[in-house]
């Protein structure tokens, strides 16, 4: 990720970058992130341990999103003052904190966990796995609602600012930074209190109103608090699915089962992105916003229909193996 962040950097600091460049870089940047992000989530239980594993999600959640207050202002200012190519520079720059870091890693320390078989059925074991869990499946069609239409922040940010507000880089990176606020309550909110589906239901439910009341600000702080409830709720809700299907499930299936949370989360990203664009395009910004608010609202639905076929107590303690030897649920 740090090289090709270095490498369009460079292009776009020459001069020579053109669309299909980025084009090539997001697809990289993607396949990237498809390695690591299931790998890095499923690692975190590696590090503390199953009985820790809710707060050190909301810990690692409230660091990232700290980050995300300064790094798009900083950009912003870069970019004002500067250029575009050198935000990109700096970023790639920046990943040799984290290559650092994980060279003192005191390997003999890791809580390793089983693992499954390395097979050619995998993926259909995988799916198999969560077919038949009711509340796995629940949840991945929360995230891919969410995660399909709602979780466009770029758009939704920049075409508020630019198109309704005419601000410039430095306010949409303020706008960032400000829902950054909400997303590091959110984690701070989910890593306090155990995870259940209930609060699933919750956050979706708050993601609707945030979105909602985004949509119909009348000026510029006004939506740039509606940002903070967003971030809030994406945090409650992301976090609870992430600690959720980690505890419950079984450790020698935990990595394919997160990479299906993985693909359903950020691969539906790219599929709703250029949908809300043109809606963003066609009908204004505050339409865009509303297919993110009926995004959460749909999810709320889904939460409800699962809570309504099975109920809580069973959810909550439905295939827990880790967590009932560790937590007690």
């Amino acid at each position: 990720m740090g090289v090709l962040a270095l490498a369009l950097g460079a292009l776009t600091v020459a001069g020579i970058v053109q669309l299909w460049h980025v084009y090539v870089f997001a697809f990289l940047f993607g396949s990237a992130a498809a390695l690591d992000s299931p790998v890095r989530q499923t690692f975190v239980a590696e590090l503390v341990g199953d009985e820790d594993l809710p707060s050190a999600v909301s810990l690692n959640s409230t660091s990232f999103n700290a980050a995300r207050m300064v790094g798009p202002a900083v950009a912003g200012l870069v970019i004002a003052k500067a250029d575009t190519g050198w935000a990109f520079l700096i970023n790639g720059i920046s990943f040799a904190a984290v290559l650092i870091s994980m060279s003192l890693f005191r390997r003999a320390e890791l809580r390793m966990k089983a693992r499954a078989s390395s097979s050619e059925s995998g993926f259909i074991d995988g799916l198999r796995y969560v077919w038949r869990r009711p509340d796995l499946r629940g949840i991945l069609i929360m995230l891919f609602l969410v995660g399909t239409f709602g979780l466009n922040f770029p758009i939704f940010i920049s075409t508020m600012a630019v198109n309704v507000f005419h601000t410039d880089a430095r306010g949409v990176g303020l706008l960032s930074s400000i829902m950054a606020i909400g997303t590091i309550a959110g984690a701070l909110l989910a890593g306090a209190s155990r995870p259940r589906f209930g609060s699933l239901l919750v956050g979706a439910g708050i993601f609707g109103i945030g979105c909602t009341l985004g949509a119909i600000a009348p000026g510029y702080w006004w939506f740039a608090g509606a940002l903070v409830i967003v971030g809030v709720a994406a945090l409650i809700l992301m976090n609870n699915t992430n600690s959720m299907m980690q505890l419950t499930t079984e450790p020698e299936m935990r990595g394919r089962v997160m990479a299906f949370r993985v693909a359903v989360a950020l691969g539906g990203t790219p599929i709703g992105a250029p949908i809300v664009g043109w809606v963003a395009n066609r009908f204004g910004p505050r339409w865009a916003l509303g297919v993110g608010a009926a995004s959460g609202i749909a999810a709320l639905i889904v939460a409800l229909v699962v809570m309504g076929r099975h109920p809580p107590g069973r959810i909550d303690k439905m295939n827990l193996p880790m967590a009932r030897t560790s937590t007690g649920w």
